[in-house]
């Protein structure tokens, strides 16, 4: 594998498929750890190292996981790293352990986690998907640290726990509700589909003439084909 390859799959998480902004995937841990700083790149380390652990295992066994139970034994894989993590967290930073509570067990749910295993980890080699486990999880822990930023440091007048004086008297503390983290999230799709000129991942054109069900339909009898052609990320 070329270094130019390497780098390219790890920049795409980070910028290009970044699983909040582009992918918009993991919305609820999205919303509900970024009210503080602290507890949104606590999540997003953990995150990562859940993916990049579970693409490991994934990949090097892809070739052994029958394709009808693959689904189940994803998320065996991936609850087993998910509990050890949050041993570790819990034994270790019982502060971080607290603040993320349920959220941290379900990680195990997290679309982004699954959703890489079935579409990557599984149909590349190993070196390739622990490198997509490193830039989805980079790209998931920026995204959350860009989110959290704004909502602290505007809607708490501090960053990381530490106050910010001269904003005491400015905070929009809606900011760090449910409304204001939904609003600070719609903001930083749109910049970030600005920055990226609309480059996320490639449409597929998808027509009844590719359809298993194509039988079935009463379209397909007929050899028509559908009305128009479907474009689909």
């Amino acid at each position: 594998m070329k270094k130019n390859e390497r780098l390219s799959i790890i920049l795409k998480g980070i910028l290009l498929e970044n699983p909040v902004f582009i992918l918009v995937l993991g919305t609820c841990p999205t919303l509900a750890t970024t009210t503080g700083v602290i507890g949104a790149i606590s999540m997003g380390l953990a995150a990562m190292a859940v993916l990049i652990c579970s693409n490991f295992v994934i990949s090097a066994l892809r070739k052994l996981i029958p394709d009808t139970v693959r689904i189940p034994c994803y998320i065996i894989i991936i609850a087993g790293f998910v509990t050890i993590v949050e041993m570790l967290i819990h034994a270790f930073l019982p502060d971080i352990y607290e603040l993320l509570g349920v959220y941290l067990a379900l990680i195990t749910v997290n679309c982004i986690i699954l959703g890489r295993a079935e579409m990557f980890a599984s149909k590349n080699s190993v070196g390739k998907s622990v490198l997509d486990g490193v830039g989805m999880g980079l790209g998931f822990t920026l995204a959350l640290l860009m989110i959290s930023t704004v909502r602290e440091v505007f809607g708490a007048a501090s960053f990381a726990g530490i106050p910010i004086p001269f904003l005491e008297n400015y905070k929009i503390e809606i900011l760090v509700k449910a409304p204001g983290g939904m609003l600070v999230y719609g903001f930083m799709i749109a910049l970030v589909f600005v920055i990226t000129n609309g480059k996320g991942p490639k449409k597929k054109s998808f027509s009844c003439a590719n359809c298993p069900s194509a039988s079935l339909c009463s379209k397909g009898r007929d050899g028509a084909g559908c009305d128009a052609q479907k474009e689909v990320a």
